[in-house]
């Protein structure tokens, strides 16, 4: 459900539990990828679709050291 101002909340859920669905790390959360392998797909181009968006945050994210504001909201297992 988004607010007013903008902010998904729905959004952020999700790039909290998004899983890796290829490659080296299949199945690991985005949020737990190696800062390096995610500086890597700014550098080469995100996939399309919703997991580029998603890696393109957590660029984002990790760039900024932001990523403990995410993992309260991880849902199960890591």
């Amino acid at each position: 459900m988004s607010d007013p101002a903008g902010f998904d909340s729905a959004y952020l859920l999700r790039l909290a539990n998004a899983r890796m669905p290829f490659g080296k790390y299949c199945g690991s959360l985005l949020i737990d990828l190696p800062e390096a392998y995610v500086v890597w797909f700014s550098r080469k181009g995100y996939p399309k679709g919703e997991i580029g968006e998603l890696l393109a945050s957590v660029y984002v994210i990790k760039e900024n050291g932001l990523e403990s504001l995410l993992r309260p909201l991880v849902v199960g297992k890591r």
